[in-house]
């Protein structure tokens, strides 16, 4: 694998006679998957450009807040992060626009990738639909509606709304309601009225898939990503596709703000985004593809947020839209649905 990502990748017009030997790149990322990440990304690109990669690992909120505490002397030169948490560092001053025009890779993204947060303050790498999991020899789930049925009271879980899937499955419950104000009230006040018969508000989707496989629940929504802990737990289980479409989330690359490392760091996004390397993190089921021309088999598909038909299906909280009510929406959670 290793060696046809290089094969690959090589058409990026990178050479180490381009950049020099000493240069370092320094990288936050999510700490999950970093085997696969060295071999498949790290790895190929430190070969090619005859630099080093410094990686750092951590939650959001402690890589987050090292990007804050060094802004005036960065120590970060690239990160990845959530659409909200990007654009959360966005407004503090702490990233730069990306220099799109050198990405060569960037008219192959799926539009939705391209520019999610505007300005070009981040570019969409992969992301995520999210819908309900559930057991199909006890119900049938067509609706996100079905979620606070007669049939599933007693044995269904709901995301926290602290969580990154809480606020978008309330969303699509509101939808399913006939409200799609991003208040978020409607969905919180029949969620408030059914709490009784939710079995837990889930943090974790580990702690869902134990409630899954004792059958203590029958349903609950979930992102793909973590679909495999679910389809191959030996009972009978079901992705839902609802009327009312899929949401989910996305993840960003973003520039930190007067780095000097600007030049390797856009190579380095542009290597990432080739169709080579998300191929091989889709292949290797890190990463679903924000590169349309990646092709799958139907195998690996099925595990993944794939293709043009199901990324236009999404139905996506703006980031924005985040960051200015999820104060809001915790303080409308305690009162209404956990007081």
């Amino acid at each position: 694998m290793k060696t046809l990502v290089l094969a690959g990748a090589s058409t990026l017009a990178l050479s180490a006679a381009a950049m020099a030997a000493d240069k370092t790149l320094t990288i936050s990322v999510y700490s999950f998957s970093q085997d696969e990440f060295k071999e498949l990304v790290y790895e190929p690109f430190e070969e090619i450009c005859g630099c080093e990669i410094v990686v750092e690992t951590g939650n959001s909120i402690e890589r987050m807040a090292k990007i804050e505490a060094n802004k005036d002397a960065p120590v970060i030169d690239m990160a990845v992060l959530s659409t909200h948490d990007a654009l959360g560092a966005a407004r503090k001053g702490l990233l730069q626009p990306i220099d799109v025009a050198k990405l060569s890779n960037y008219d192959k993204l799926y539009d939705i990738a391209k520019d999610p947060l505007g300005d070009n303050m981040g570019v969409g790498y992969t992301f995520y639909s999210t819908s309900i999991v559930y057991r199909s020899d006890k119900v049938t789930v067509e609706s996100w509606a079905d979620l606070l049925s007669p049939e599933l009271a007693g044995n269904v879980a709901l995301p926290d709304v602290t969580t990154n899937q809480g606020p978008p499955a309330l969303y699509m419950i509101g939808k399913a309601l006939g409200d799609t104000d991003t208040s978020l009230t409607a969905p919180m006040d029949a969620v408030g009225e059914k709490a009784d018969d939710i079995v837990t508000f889930y943090v974790r989707s580990s702690q869902l898939a134990q409630l899954m496989q004792q059958e203590e629940i029958w349903a609950a929504p979930v992102g793909r990503f973590a679909w495999g802990r679910f389809k191959d737990n030996g009972l009978p289980m079901e992705w839902a596709e609802p009327k009312e479409g899929q949401t989910g989330g996305m993840n960003v690359m973003v520039m930190t703000a007067n780095n000097g490392n600007e030049e390797l760091a856009t190579q380095f996004m542009d290597f990432w985004l080739s169709t080579e390397i998300q191929s091989a993190l889709a292949n290797g089921l890190v990463d679903s593809p924000a590169n349309a021309e990646v092709e799958l088999s139907d195998e690996i598909a099925a595990n993944l947020t794939y293709g043009a038909e199901t990324v236009g299906q999404l139905d996506l909280i703006d980031p924005a839209t985040i960051l200015d009510k999820r104060e809001s929406w915790l303080e409308q959670w305690n009162t209404k649905v956990v007081k």
